[in-house]
């Protein structure tokens, strides 16, 4: 199994419980940890071998700009749930953090993962 970490991809939703928060964007940061088994991958050096990790981070950038979430755990399980779809993962962390959530404070953060 290979281990693949997709760190601190950076976006931009309507994300909170107060009426102020969901009038605006505001930032999240969202990390996944998976693993998959890649050694057709690594023995072939060829692309189309390889899990389509693009992809998997496309559609969630698509996703979680097109939706609104009133809390951060909603926001964990969702993108959860799209990594999960692909049956060939494993070993599946999820990490989305909201900077600046709370007077001082760098960030909230919401994790969700296989382990728990």
């Amino acid at each position: 199994m290979t281990g693949i970490q997709i760190k601190n991809l950076r976006l931009r939703a309507v994300i909170g419980a107060n009426d102020w928060e969901r009038e605006v964007l505001q930032d999240v940061v969202i990390s996944i940890r998976f693993k998959y088994d890649a050694q057709k991958a690594e023995m072939s050096d060829q692309v189309e071998d390889v899990f389509n990790y693009k992809t998997l981070t496309k559609r969630i950038i698509d996703e979680v700009e097109a939706s609104r979430f009133n809390l951060l755990e909603s926001l964990v399980n969702h993108v959860y749930k799209i990594v999960k779809e692909n049956k060939e993962v494993q070993d599946v962390t999820v990490t989305v953090e909201k900077p600046n959530a709370l007077r001082f404070c760098d960030n909230v953060i919401a994790v969700k993962s296989d382990k728990d």
